[in-house]
């Protein structure tokens, strides 16, 4: 899904709130940013795989899009801290019921396994 489609007012609810969680990390970094404010390098940690420019533009996009908020400290060296907004604790608490279902899905995968 494209970018564009995140600020597009003529698609479904849906559409639009999958738009602004649409990628591979996304979810996981909501996910990690619910237990509290985390700095970059940390989410880099919790997360084997995700590349330092990635993380960057999922953050930055998410950011743009109200879901995520960076605070920089004006220390050296420099220290930023990622943390959820209101927005985007809302969207997270709004995604609670498909995480129930995709385990739910999950557990039914391993018993035919």
């Amino acid at each position: 899904m494209s970018r564009s489609r995140a600020r597009d007012v003529n698609v479904c609810g849906v559409t639009a709130a999958i738009a602004v969680i649409d990628g591979k990390w996304k979810t996981a970094l909501l996910w990690l940013l619910e237990s509290g404010p985390h700095r970059p390098g940390e989410l880099r940690r919790k997360l084997p795989g995700l590349t330092e420019k990635v993380l960057t533009q999922a953050l930055r996009e998410m950011v743009e899009d109200g879901l995520v908020h960076r605070e920089v400290h004006d220390v050296l060296p420099p220290k930023t801290v990622y943390s959820l907004t209101a927005f985007g604790r809302e969207l997270s608490e709004a995604l609670a019921p498909l995480a129930a279902w995709g385990y739910r899905r999950l557990d039914r995968l391993a018993e035919v396994s």
